[in-house]
């Protein structure tokens, strides 16, 4: 049985005479004259079919037609007429880090002034509320609207239907406004909240509505980023990369599709998935928790989403930088899907949807506690509709968002990962591997210039000549820092200033290339995967 039925139950048996007051289980208040609930000013009975809009800025015509056109279920086309730059992108074909004109702005979002404009429904909006207040004892009006996100007025009118009900008092008040008024709860304040604290536990912002949410992550989808290779190289510039690689990557990005990113280590793989995040560029509107069938999911982590600049008027959500989430060896089945904690029965999202609108990293694929054709199997429904269904606790299933650009990064073979139906299921596969001579020296030269060491051109031909050729070692990215950083370390024990030389380098050679030798003289890598080892 959900919360909400929950809720009507004891609301029944509120009005039973006979039930005794202790069993009683407190009912959410009739609405009042004069209490801006609704059209009506009465409780809806269900969850409205029809949800307000989001926006203040009304749909172009053309934008209309093509939403109608659009298939059920399916986001709105993104791409921008011909000839046209789409929107989010600029002309150089980089997302800006500004909001492009004609991008989704979640400035945009209306400030709630009713409870249909919430979208929630009435029987847990009002035990919502005094439960948050509950925990403050006693508390001023603009100090309730804080915790709730919702604007002054709409929080007075929730916070003097309580007081009707003799669940909270006015202790002191200056004048006639709410928000300075201090409130404080009653015995019977206190009764009803407890009860409604057996049901959830969840105290603080009012959550959105889980349709609301999925109709944000379709006007933000990562399916309209586009991007050209000046973009790409844009993008990638920080890095030494490939020419070659600029062709798949660029269509890989575009089709808003899997990305299957293999190769040796070492290599950069996890550092270009994390630089292709800037593509994407804009804000994005991040609810703080979402309300399903009842419950509440925590969607918002610090950890995962920035926010940052001005906000929207509708407090409930957060402006953001696109989020980017990056998991490991860590991963498992079970953290796929909905956690709920017993103690507040309120759920924490898992890392694929906290990632939505943006890139999910899977880094060290094929390293998870979990079988990577297991891992693949759970994820095949999401990865070819777009959508993922999360069971709650009571049995019943709840649709959420799959929209992210999920990117595989792997250093294992990729025959020792998966057979050829599932590599099928994988649409862009991209070979990230060592680097030739001249993008080796680039690298080293780029790693001087970061970590303030004056690069030498001819020490750095003794170091090919004296360990890279004779050894046969490949130029991984990772062996300009790598190396680099020793010498440093060095200087510092010394006491003297990090310079490039030949006897540092050496010395930097034998610390980090471990040799190993044994009957069959073969060599190893090492379990980092770092570089090929020394024979």
């Amino acid at each position: 049985m959900s919360i909400l039925d929950r809720l009507k139950d004891d609301q029944d048996s509120e009005k039973k005479p006979e039930a005794p007051p202790a069993q009683q289980a407190p009912a959410p208040p009739a609405a009042k004259p004069g209490v801006r609930v609704g059209a009506k000013g009465a409780a809806p009975q269900q969850a409205p079919q029809a949800q307000p809009s989001l926006l203040k800025k009304k749909p172009a015509p053309q934008e209309a037609q093509q939403a109608q056109a659009q298939p059920p279920g399916q986001a709105p086309p993104a791409a921008a007429p011909s000839g046209e730059a789409p929107a989010g992108v600029t002309p150089s074909g980089v997302a800006s880090e500004e909001e492009p004109e004609g991008a989704y702005d979640p400035l945009t979002l209306e400030e709630p002034l009713s409870i249909e404009d919430l979208g929630v429904r009435r029987d847990f909006l009002m035990p919502h509320v005094l439960k948050t207040v509950f925990v403050l004892d006693t508390f001023t009006g603009s100090e309730a609207a804080e915790r709730l996100c919702l604007p002054m007025k709409l929080t007075g009118d929730l916070l003097e239907e309580w007081k009707d009900l003799k669940s909270i008092e006015v202790l002191s008040a200056s004048g006639y406004q709410v928000a300075s008024r201090r409130y404080g709860m009653t015995t019977e304040g206190r009764r009803r909240a407890r009860e409604y604290m057996r049901l959830s536990g969840y105290i603080g912002p009012v959550p959105v509505p889980v349709d609301n949410y999925r109709k944000m992550v379709e006007r933000q989808t990562v399916l309209g980023v586009r991007v050209n290779s000046e973009g790409l190289k844009k993008a990638l510039s920080h890095l030494v990369v490939s020419d070659k690689l600029f062709k798949p990557l660029g269509p890989a990005v575009n089709s808003g599709r899997t990305i299957f990113v293999y190769g040796p280590p070492g290599n950069g793989k996890a550092a270009i998935a994390v630089a292709l995040s800037s593509l994407l560029g804009g804000r994005v509107a991040i609810p703080r928790a979402i309300e399903m069938d009842g419950f509440v999911m925590r969607l918002y982590d610090p950890s995962v989403h920035r926010s940052e600049g001005d906000q929207p008027a509708d407090k409930r959500w957060l402006r953001c930088k696109r989020p980017i989430m990056v998991v490991g060896g860590g991963l498992t089945i079970e953290m796929m899907e909905l956690q709920m904690d017993p103690g507040s029965n309120t759920y924490e999202a898992p890392p694929h949807v906290k990632s939505n609108s943006e890139i999910f990293i899977l880094d060290d694929f094929g390293r998870q506690l979990v079988r990577p054709r297991d891992l693949l199997n759970r994820w095949i429904v999401p990865l070819e509709n777009r959508v993922d269904y999360l069971s709650l606790h009571t049995g019943n299933k709840v649709e959420l968002p799959f929209d992210q650009l999920v990117i595989f990064s792997t250093n294992i073979n990729p025959k020792d990962l998966l057979d050829e139906a599932f590599m099928r299921r994988l649409r862009h596969k991209v070979y990230i591997g060592p680097l030739e001579l001249e993008g080796f020296r680039e690298a080293f030269g780029m790693a001087c210039v970061s970590k303030k060491v004056p690069f030498d051109g001819e020490v750095f031909d003794t170091l090919i000549k004296k360990v890279y050729e004779p050894k046969g070692l490949s130029f991984n990215g990772c062996h300009p820092r790598d190396l680099l950083d020793r010498p440093i370390d060095l200087a510092k024990f010394e006491e003297k200033v990090p310079e490039m030389t030949e006897d540092l380098l050496m010395r930097a050679c034998e610390s980090y290339f471990v040799q190993i030798e044994d009957d069959s003289s073969e060599s190893f890598t090492s379990s980092a995967g770092v570089a090929d080892l020394l024979k």
